[in-house]
């Protein structure tokens, strides 16, 4: 079995209102990962997924080209997966 990874984005840009969150939580749908979307009071949306690092990396991908025309910027970093997510969903 594969180990799991997780990956921490913030996306900055025109991100609220543009139905960021939902378009997220219908792409994890089609991967193989956990974990969630939020809304930021600074503005950005935030996203952590976990799940086997293949099924990580296409969903992420998914969301950059599924949203790229709202987003300026992205900050990623690398964390230990926790297995702690039953799981995609909205977090507020």
């Amino acid at each position: 079995m594969m180990s799991a990874v997780r990956r921490h984005v913030w996306y900055s840009g025109m991100v609220q209102g543009v139905g960021f969150r939902f378009t997220t939580r219908r792409l994890a749908g089609r991967h193989d990962v956990t974990g969630f979307v939020k809304n930021l009071p600074d503005g950005r949306v935030e996203v952590v997924a976990e799940g086997p690092a293949e099924a990580v990396r296409g969903f992420l991908s998914d969301v950059r080209e599924a949203m790229e025309s709202y987003v300026h910027e992205v900050e990623a970093d690398e964390e230990p997966a926790t297995g702690e997510f039953d799981g995609f969903g909205v977090a507020f």
